[in-house]
């Protein structure tokens, strides 16, 4: 695979998870970016003109002089195309690149809930790749969507799916402490979120797609279709002062009781299902389960394995369930761009572009 590049274009490349897109994706083995797209008012410009640059690595190189172009199945011409649109954006384009030919690799919600779209993590589920092959039938397209989910629903459901392959999930409580970037650039004012905890992001929303999504990615793929896991799942949405990375506390009812240096040992233990494992976006380790008391923490962990790795802490017996933990992974690398560009890679080594 390293002997070519498959050629890519980042569309809402300007904004914060574009950028990210645009940074992850500079020197990757397998692709080569193409084309950077935006709106209109910044069609035309340089990238590094029509950017305001938010990340904490510099801008790379290769996209500095690249123009952007408008967000177009007549100005982008690319093999994949990766997703970093406004869902109201994303639900007219997306389809629009489908239907010419692309694989659009999507970091949007707009068609998470479609039957036939995958929604992919694919150290838990690549066998859903597979949805594509419905999908094509179904919309008569060459192309394919693919989606990834809700960036807090990430790192939680990278550790359930681990949890109910040994010992059965029933019931999920869970309250998210999420990062400022996942509200993009500018995002939450200051004067909000100084010296405060907001709970309620994206103006509600959040809380349902997170309660929602781990029971798609946690089915089972049969006969061309999705059954969601059984499992119930409340979940608290708060957004707090941090950049990036965001935490989870889990609460977890299992099927059988189970102590929690056993349930730490098969954490530690998990690996990606083979077609997902030697990826250039591969998490290593998929787990890492820290001792300390007091971790994860975003500004010390987050980075694990390049920012793709979930971190897991604090696992212990709940007094009401039977588990219950702390689990962080950074939203716009494992939970937003890096998501997109390994479910791109998945595609990519199964043969499905």
């Amino acid at each position: 695979m390293s002997q070519f590049q498959i050629p890519v274009a980042v569309l809402g490349a300007t904004g914060s998870v574009g950028q990210r897109f645009v940074s992850l994706l500079e020197n990757h083995p397998w692709f080569k970016v193409v084309a950077l797209a935006a709106s209109d008012r910044s069609a035309g410009q340089k990238y590094s003109q029509a950017a305001h640059w938010v990340l904490d690595t510099p801008m790379p190189a290769y996209a500095r002089d690249m123009v952007v172009v408008p967000a177009s199945t007549e100005t982008v011409d690319a093999k994949i195309v990766f997703s970093a649109l406004h869902t109201e954006v994303a639900n007219e384009l997306e389809p629009q690149f489908a239907k010419a030919g692309a694989a659009v690799c999507s970091n949007a919600s707009s068609y998470r809930r479609g039957a036939d779209v995958p929604l992919l993590l694919p150290e838990v589920n690549a066998d859903h790749i597979r949805l594509i092959e419905r999908q094509r039938e179904n919309k008569n397209w060459r192309g394919c969507i693919v989606a990834n989910p809700n960036c807090t629903s990430t790192g939680m459901t990278v550790a359930l799916h681990v949890l109910h392959q040994a010992f059965g999930v029933k019931k999920v409580f869970a309250t998210s402490l999420q990062a400022l970037s996942g509200a993009g650039y500018p995002g939450v004012s200051s004067l909000d979120i100084m010296d405060n905890v907001i709970p309620n992001v994206a103006n509600g929303g959040e809380e349902e797609k997170v309660e929602w999504e781990p029971r798609k990615m946690l089915g089972k793929l049969n006969d061309g279709k999705i059954e969601l896991a059984d499992i119930q799942f409340s979940v608290h949405a708060n957004r707090v002062g941090v950049i990036d990375g965001h935490t989870v506390c889990v609460s977890a009812a299992l099927n059988q009781p189970v102590e929690p240096q056993t349930a730490i040992e098969a954490l530690r233990d998990y690996a990606a299902p083979p077609s997902a494992r030697e990826l250039p976006s591969s998490p290593r380790p998929v787990i890492e389960v820290k001792d300390e008391a007091d971790r994860p923490q975003p500004r010390l962990d987050r980075l694990t394995g390049n920012g793709m790795t979930t971190v897991v802490g604090r696992v212990r017996k709940d007094p009401i369930f039977d588990l219950k933990f702390v689990v962080l992974s950074h939203n716009t690398i494992r939970g937003a761009a890096g998501a997109s560009i390994y479910n791109a890679e998945l595609l990519t080594n199964e043969g499905l572009l």
